[in-house]
């Protein structure tokens, strides 16, 4: 009977835990501060003050992944494949050299002001580079935004997760192996963009099909059936050595337009699902920083690094690249406004402490500082940005 209490407490922890996230998203629409903000800061608030609640790092490396499949395969699906054809160019370019001239920037800073040693450097400026799926979906969702605006942002940050993730695990290996060269860095992402990118393809293509061609006994089974086949892409990229977030993404795009039997079904359940996942994954993340540890020193060039990666490194690299674009200028910037960091750059910098890195605890804890500085003024201006910018559609 003692377990069985025991266990019931622990459904009510939870229950009331998700019902206090869902009003803190009511909240979140009222005040113009995303949710993911609230709910970092609170979770990590809520480990200081009760110790047993803190998350390893491989336990919350987990929970990201499968929360990010679940992220990721909605917003490919949401944008699907001729809104993102659309938008191609902008996005490929935006989503791969834009990551790494954002990274090479933000590398460049952290070592020559922060003084950091280069792999050290190398390191944050891949975790802080991409943008970030939960949030965007999340803010872009709430508005609809006028032209390819809205899509070359959902479109950039669900691509250069993958990419990022690719280029942070070379620089980990290049971190973690003293005879490496650079030209590891090269490789690993070679290898994770093909593999997933193939597999990607072939997943949404046998999506299709059974979508299409293999009736099931009930509604029920088909969202069930999407959400399998993602964890099958995944788990296969994975095991191939390639980004199982690529092709994830990938397969969405490819299944997003598809008209099937119980495709409105289907997307009501994957909203759902990818708006737990992004409340689960902030939760989890905030519940391994103790803020009370966190020194002036790592609140300081967090937020040094958040302003340099807001306001220098992101408008010379987008901005760059968004040139060639036939966008107004309101456009331009609010897609270069719209870079909002969030659960993926933790994630990476997870990976980095889950390693032999030097000054992996410092990599995490600083990024955690650019996180929530980035949703909470980035995320907390976004529709302020869209209004006055005139990208934001209206009734």
């Amino acid at each position: 009977m003692h377990d069985l209490t025991s266990f019931g407490l622990t459904i009510l922890l939870v229950a009331g835990a998700l019902t206090a996230a869902l009003l803190a998203s009511k909240v979140s629409a009222r005040t113009s501060i995303p949710s993911a903000a609230l709910f970092l800061a609170a979770a990590a608030l809520a480990s200081d003050l009760y110790p047993s609640l803190v998350l390893s790092i491989s336990t919350v490396e987990r929970i990201a992944t499968v929360a990010l499949i679940v992220i990721l395969l909605d917003g490919g699906s949401s944008i699907g494949w001729r809104r993102f054809r659309a938008a191609a160019v902008p996005i490929a370019s935006l989503g791969v050299f834009g990551t790494f001239a954002t990274a090479g920037l933000v590398a460049g800073f952290a070592h020559w002001a922060l003084g950091l040693a280069w792999v050290t450097s190398g390191l944050l400026g891949a975790a802080i580079a991409p943008t970030d799926p939960a949030v965007m979906f999340s803010v872009l969702g709430e508005r609809e935004i006028k032209g390819r605006t809205g899509t070359i942002l959902e479109g950039e940050s669900g691509t250069n997760d993958p990419v990022g993730i690719a280029l942070m695990l070379g620089m980990i290996e290049l971190a973690t192996h003293a005879d490496a060269s650079f030209w590891i860095v090269v490789r690993v992402f070679a290898e994770q963009m093909s593999i997933g990118l193939a597999i990607g393809v072939g997943g949404g293509l046998l999506e299709r099909v059974l979508m299409q061609r293999v009736a099931l006994p009930s509604a029920g089974l088909y969202t069930l059936r999407t959400l399998a086949l993602a964890g099958l892409v995944y788990g296969v990229a994975t095991v191939a050595h390639g980004s199982g977030f690529l092709a994830v993404f990938v397969t969405g795009l490819i299944v997003g337009d598809l008209r099937a039997p119980f495709t409105a079904e289907i997307r009501v359940f994957q909203d759902g699902l990818a708006a737990l996942a992004e409340i689960v994954v902030f939760v989890a993340f905030g519940l391994t920083i103790d803020l009370s540890g966190l020194t002036s020193g790592r609140w300081v060039d967090g937020l040094l690094l958040a302003a340099f990666a807001a306001l220098i490194a992101r408008p010379l690299a987008i901005g760059a690249l968004l040139a060639p674009a036939r966008l107004r200028a309101g456009e331009r910037l609010f897609v270069i406004w719209g870079g909002l960091k969030g659960a993926v750059p933790i994630l990476l910098a997870a990976f980095a402490l889950a390693r032999p890195v030097d000054d992996a605890r410092r990599i995490y804890e600083t990024v955690f500082v650019v996180v929530l500085a980035s949703v909470l003024v980035q995320g907390g201006t976004i529709g302020i940005a869209a209004r006055r910018l005139g990208v934001e559609a209206t009734a």
